[in-house]
């Protein structure tokens, strides 16, 4: 069997461990080989990771020849980056617009695979039958087996486009092999569009792909996955296999089976209709003057963004849960209900069917709205912040009835469908302290790990709830006050929301606030994996859980992993880990993603992606195909899946240690006279970002409070490819003459007097200003404002949203940006010339007062890390 089914612990990321990992394959045709007699290999001194796990997935890529540096991503002989920076775009401003111009680097995201189209076997091919089941004998035509073109395919990225043959070689796990899905990525121009049902095979479920096997006379197609024979209802009958590429299927390995919503009542077809879902606000009542002014600063931005057919509510929350009341134009008017339980059904029936308007469309309300914001007051009690009543739990169930309105007196289990999710966006300063869900003023109270493990389970059955009723939570957290992360993350969670911690309610929770109402978001997601027989599946980290589907019943061999998703978005992916069952005697493996759901305009999508990766004996040829960048982000989800607690992850540092020891020692070899090894120069990229991972906010020392760690670290599980690889290793940009910025690499030796430099930290973008340069007003100002439309531009489709700071050399702030650089001032002129050859253009008096601007500290460089692993740093390309 393809993936045996898995067994499933729920948890924040989702861990599926195979039941059957060992099964021999069940198919009639399908040997197992004896593994080669290669030696064992000696077994990781870093523990295993976890088996499978749901959480995210970006698209096929390749190396190309030129490989990035090891530092920067710039391939060898290129024109140095430059990136023009027009003015800024105003705060809040929507929609938000492309980046002005692109850089001139290689790209975060890998070269796509280039695909063959599948060949088609002629007419007088005959069949041969084996052990009871039918093979097709390939016979492939030049003619047919074409490259699609290269285009972006973000949709999945594989840690390498070669698969080792040899089993006890592939599954090393220090390196690893598997790929990262993105299913809700948005690409233009997007897959080719199919208003038909899909050809599947009846044994296996697959969908028919542009790699299958045909007979033209007959109109059969093999399947690539469990081989078996299917016909097409002789839809595939052609006269020739050229005619055959007019079928999307069969020419593209990405296409999308559209199915609208006429055949269902209730369905409105409008252009409009993502609009209709409605977005209630719940707001914080407990909150001091200066943070209420930011927030309402933040909240009439908000509402004038908004497009015109929005529908909006207000609940607000203390003590007691306020309903706001759009019928009153002239005051702001609420119904109120008691925080400390529940709503009953009575309280719900009488505010339902009451006569107030508790969702209105922004062209009817503004005026209201806007009054409403500004009649809210200021915390008038002397308690500290923490110890403030807050039934936010109760706020959300009246904010989920106010959705379902009287549909709420509909059968249980039956939803009314509108256009896409319906969203609550919680405004939150502080912890659930009073009603259900809630959990003690004070950690010292006698019975609080009772009481947080019921508010626990109260609150994931209420974000459960949520994503039945097709409504998606996001809770923006802000100001000083600890808001007890750990019982608010399984609302979030399990309704396919967000939640985020900011420093106060100003710039980047505005913005936030934009973009978590106006992300497109997919409903009622299911993720399906099928690979060849002799790939397993071992771990999938995501947003997601296992699905138990009745697919089975309609496929009677079909053993595809199936992961439920809560919501379907661009800014997440999961992450598949993958081993091989037996040494593989084939060419080529197949992998075919099924990303199902219901799009914003409420047409049901069925994107399937199919890729064939070839499979080779050299390790060399393996090693070449290796992306290192895919392959970090493997790694790190991996490792932070582990990393719970800040004891976890100094732990998992050491296992980043001791993985760069077994890849060298495995896939390098042993200096001469010497005990160190060579790291594999195909791989030079990858040491460098598993070390500004080890030392980073997500394994380092750099985040002190828990609740900041914990978001992080859900949201890094959770991430696309390019915002994972963003938090993993910053990205340094320094700003030259005439406003356009060159990229280098992320050490201290940027931080050069007379320069001002961007660094790019995926939640975090930081300005560093030379003090030289900050000395020359004009000069500097300039500058500043260039540094700033570059952050704006890096970040303006990124959510959540990052802080950008701005401080100048040698100020207290600086330090938060010092520390995510690596110090390779420690390190010999040789080696710094070496990995950072900008300094080749800096006079001796400037080299001089750089060296001297150094303050010593015992954080190694990169190259002493290497050195004390007993490995030799791999040279820079």
């Amino acid at each position: 069997m393809a993936n045996p089914p898995p067994q499933l612990s729920v948890g924040y990321s989702t861990t599926i461990i195979p039941s059957n990992q060992d099964a021999p394959t069940s198919r009639p045709d399908a040997k197992l080989i004896p593994p080669p007699p290669f030696p064992s290999p000696s077994a990781p001194r870093f523990p295993p990771p976890p088996l499978l796990q749901p959480d995210q997935i970006p698209s096929p890529s390749i190396r190309t020849p030129t490989r990035p540096s090891p530092v920067n991503g710039i391939r060898t002989g290129s024109p140095a980056p430059h990136l023009s920076t027009p003015p800024g775009p105003p705060m809040f401003s929507s929609p938000l617009r492309p980046a002005a111009v692109p850089f001139r680097t290689s790209p975060a995201t890998p070269q796509p695979v280039a695909f063959s189209s599948g060949s088609s076997l002629p007419t007088s091919s005959p069949a041969h039958f084996s052990n009871g089941s039918i093979e097709l004998q390939r016979e492939v035509s030049d003619a047919i087996e074409q490259s699609v073109p290269d285009a972006e395919f973000p949709y999945v990225l594989f840690s390498a486009h070669k698969v080792l043959k040899q089993k006890k070689l592939a599954n090393i796990p220090s390196l690893g092999f598997g790929a990262l899905i993105s299913p809700g990525r948005e690409i233009l121009p997007g897959p080719q569009i199919i208003q038909r049902d899909p050809h599947r095979c009846q044994y296996c479920g697959a969908y028919a792909n542009l790699y299958c096997n045909i007979l033209p006379g007959s109109g059969q197609w093999q399947c690539v996955i469990c081989r078996s024979l299917n016909g097409s209802e002789g839809e595939y009958i052609a006269s020739s296999k050229e005619e055959l590429h007019n079928f999307p299927e069969l020419s593209s390995p990405l296409v999308d089976y559209v199915q609208t919503g006429n055949k269902r009542p209730g369905f409105v077809p409008v252009s409009d209709s993502r609009m209709s879902a409605p977005i209630v606000l719940v707001v914080d009542e407990c909150l001091d003057e200066p943070h209420l002014q930011h927030l309402q600063s933040s909240l009439h931005a908000f509402v004038d963004s908004l497009p015109p057919t929005t529908r909006i509510g207000i609940v607000l929350y203390g003590r007691t849960v306020s309903v706001y009341d759009f019928s009153e134009e002239t005051i702001a008017s609420a119904d109120v209900l008691p925080g400390s339980r529940s709503p009953t059904q009575e309280s719900l029936k009488a505010l339902i069917y009451g006569t107030g308007i508790y969702l209105s469309p922004i062209h009817a309300s503004l005026p209201v709205v806007h009054s409403i914001f500004s009649s809210f007051s200021p915390y008038k009690l002397n308690n500290p912040e923490a110890s403030r009543d807050r039934c936010l739990g109760t706020a959300v169930e009246v904010a989920l009835a106010i959705i379902q309105g009287p549909s709420a007196e509909m059968t249980r289990g039956v939803v009314k469908r509108i256009g896409g999710n319906s969203r609550v966006i919680v405004c939150s300063g502080g912890p659930n302290t009073y009603g259900p869900g809630s959990v003690p003023h004070s950690f010292n109270h006698p019975n609080y790990p009772h009481l947080e493990k019921t508010a626990l389970k109260w609150m994931e059955n209420l974000g459960r709830e949520a994503h039945r009723q097709n409504t998606v939570v996001d809770i923006l957290c802000a100001g000083t006050c600890p808001v007890r992360v750990p019982v608010l993350q399984p609302l979030a969670k399990a309704s396919g929301g967000v939640l985020i911690l900011h420093d106060d309610f100003g710039e980047a929770f505005g913005v936030n606030l934009q973009r978590a109402s106006t992300r497109a978001a997919g409903s009622h997601g299911l993720l399906e994996i099928r690979c060849s027989d002799n790939i397993l599946i071992t771990q999938i980290i995501g947003p997601g859980e296992e699905a138990h589907t009745d697919s089975r019943e309609t496929f009677k061999n079909d053993t595809s992993l199936s992961i439920q998703m809560p919501s379907v978005e661009e800014t997440q992916s999961f992450s598949v880990s993958m081993e091989t069952r037996e040494d593989i005697k084939s060419d080529y493996v197949f992998f075919q993603f099924v990303i199902q759901y219901s799009n914003v305009y409420q047409a049901d999508i069925s994107r399937v992606i199919t890729v064939r990766l070839p499979t080779v004996d050299s390790v060399s040829m393996y090693l070449d195909s290796v992306q290192d960048e895919v392959a970090a982000v493997l790694i790190a989800k991996r490792t932070l899946l582990r990393a719970k607690t800040f004891s976890d992850a100094i732990d998992m540092r050491a296992t980043i240690d001791e993985r760069v020891k077994d890849i060298a020692s495995k896939f390098g070899s042993q200096m001469p006279k010497s005990k160190l090894y060579r790291f594999p120069k195909e791989l030079s990229l990858l040491p460098e970002l598993l070390f500004h991972l080890r030392r980073g906010p997500l394994l380092g020392g750099i985040i002190g409070h828990e609740d900041e760690r914990s978001v992080l670290r859900n949201l890094f599980l959770n991430a696309s490819f390019d915002l994972s690889l963003r938090m993993a290793a910053p990205r340094c940009l320094m700003h030259r003459e005439g406003g356009t910025f060159e990229e280098l690499p992320a050490h201290d030796l940027a931080m050069q007097s007379d320069a001002a430099v961007v660094l790019d930290h995926g939640t975090d973008v930081f300005i560093w200003l030379g003090a030289e340069l900050a000395a020359q007003e004009g000069k500097s100002a300039a500058a500043l404002a260039a540094c700033r439309t570059l952050a704006e531009e890096l970040t303006e489709t990124r959510f959540p949203a990052p802080r950008i700071l701005a401080f100048k050399e040698g100020s207290s702030q600086a330090r938060y940006f010092v520390s995510r650089l690596i110090p390779a001032h420690k390190d010999p002129p040789y080696e710094q010339e070496a990995r950072f050859p900008q300094l080749r253009t800096l006079t001796t008096d400037q080299r001089t007062k750089l060296k001297s601007s150094f303050l010593h500290f015992d954080d190694p460089s990169f190259c002493e890390w290497m050195r004390s692993l007993k490995v030799q740093p791999p040279e820079p390309s």
